[in-house]
């Protein structure tokens, strides 16, 4: 697929790093030639240097033949004219767009067929605030990832001494958990990846992902860590679009407070927000988050721009007796740091929410939705088997006969209104959709022909 992107910054680099890896011809503009080279020496693509909504150089990136573009500067506006010009001068099939202001986002309208020509709107800001909304409904939840509109949930989780799973064969799931539909897709014991089988025992410390309906997503995670209390008190730091948002989200269900450093600031998001205790100062000042009784406080969240006030502030938070501390950091190295530490629980990468909803509009096939787990490296795919047993290599045939890539499960079968759990004897049938776990990112593209249908993707 050729495929043009539009800013070189942290989400267009990310984006970038993604496609590369899966075979696809990229083409990344910017107006920073050193970005560029960056990008360059790490990937195999080409860059071109200039502004992306220029027709002049939207046809040197190749604009002509391109099968989508992805806009994804940090200019709102930039990202809707280039989008603009590439419907009208290059007629270019997809056309997908990074909007973060509310201002237009709260009008659809502007993005109507007959209007904006944008076939997929992305706000990384909408995305991250789900992103924890679902960790602070599942306290203990390393990561939470919707499929079929939420009917399934596919939650990562660390097993503990003392979960009654914990030392047990999988098998004994069900003896433990009766009448609960889950299945266990992967688990990852010190940072290698485990294909689960019948007799794979869990040991503390290991990373489990497994699925389910949501309502038994809090039975499953209490066979393998002791459950955490619900969470009723939140603190965030940081008043921008994504704690603005995320406060607004939670307050009508939680008692919130937000610090924010700026006076205006403090005042503005004071009037947008109902409930939410907003409170002038800094995140990292110990004697106001003492004063704000942080020792009490379920659930701590950095969302601030910056990486280091973020990790710093969860860190003294979590020092001072928060119970669970988040933070968001924008850079992948800081990511794999934190994650690897014990002071902070969460780290949130903004990077990382989005580009799944990207995947799933890249994805060959018909691919529904597409999460990123363990930093990339992994992913959970929801595809849709169409066709019948004649022209598809899914469809008729038992989990068991279907010839799956190494590395890859399938954990459940949404069939209309209903969730089916995958054993060995379950058939796929028509149009139902299958949630698949892949431990190896690289097995994607065999992923992908498995369902399609005849000898084309759809």
């Amino acid at each position: 697929m050729k495929i043009i992107i539009l800013g070189a910054g942290q989400v267009g680099g990310t984006v970038a790093a993604n496609l590369t890896s899966e075979d696809n011809d990229i083409t990344v503009v910017d107006r920073d030639p050193q970005i560029l080279q960056g990008l360059q020496d790490r990937l195999d693509l080409r860059t071109i240097a200039g502004h992306g909504t220029h027709p002049e150089v939207l046809q040197r990136a190749g604009a002509d033949d391109a099968d989508m573009v992805i806009a994804v500067t940090n200019s709102d506006e930039a990202n809707m004219v280039a989008c603009q010009v590439s419907a009208t001068l290059f007629n270019t099939p997809t056309k997908i767009a990074r909007v973060r202001s509310v201002a237009y986002l709260s009008h659809p309208q502007i993005f109507a067929p007959d209007a904006l020509p944008i076939d997929v709107l992305i706000s990384p800001e909408q995305l991250v605030t789900q992103y924890v909304r679902r960790l602070i409904e599942h306290p203990g939840a390393l990561q939470v990832m919707d499929f079929a509109d939420g009917r399934v949930r596919l939650v990562g989780v660390r097993a503990y001494y003392g979960g009654p799973l914990v030392g047990q064969e999988l098998r004994t799931l069900r003896e433990h958990v009766p009448g609960v539909q889950t299945r266990v897709a992967a688990i990852y014991r010190r940072g290698s990846a485990i294909i689960p089988e019948g007799d794979t025992v869990i040991e503390a410390g290991d990373e489990v992902f497994f699925v389910a309906a949501r309502k038994n997503i809090r039975a499953v995670m209490s066979e393998l860590r002791r459950l955490d209390k619900p969470v009723r008190r939140i603190m965030l730091a940081g008043g921008g679009n994504i704690g603005t948002r995320l406060a607004q989200s939670l307050e009508m269900h939680y008692q919130v407070k937000i610090i924010e450093h700026d006076t205006q600031r403090c005042r503005a998001i004071a009037d947008d927000l109902r409930k939410t205790i907003v409170l002038r100062g800094d995140a990292a000042d110990e004697d106001l988050l003492l004063e704000e009784n942080i020792e009490n406080t379920d659930v701590f969240c950095a969302l601030t721009n910056d990486d280091e006030a973020n990790i710093l502030s969860a860190m003294l938070a979590k020092r001072r007796g928060a119970r669970t501390v988040m933070a968001l950091i924008n850079r992948a190295a800081y990511v794999d740091l934190i994650q690897s530490s014990d002071d902070i629980d969460v780290a949130i990468s903004p990077q990382q929410a989005t580009i799944g909803s990207l995947l799933a509009h890249i994805r060959r096939g018909d691919v529904a939705a597409v999460h990123s787990l363990r930093r990339g490296a992994a992913e959970a795919i929801e595809a849709v088997a169409h066709g019948d047993a004649g022209s598809s290599d899914v469809v008729g045939k038992r989990i068991d006969q279907i010839r799956l890539p190494r590395g890859t499960t399938i954990g459940a079968i949404v069939r209309g209104d209903d969730v089916v759990m995958a054993h060995h004897d379950t058939v796929i049938e028509p149009e139902d959709h299958v949630i698949l776990f892949l431990v190896d990112k690289s097995r994607l593209a065999d992923v992908e022909k498995l369902f399609s249908v005849g000898t084309g993707f759809l």
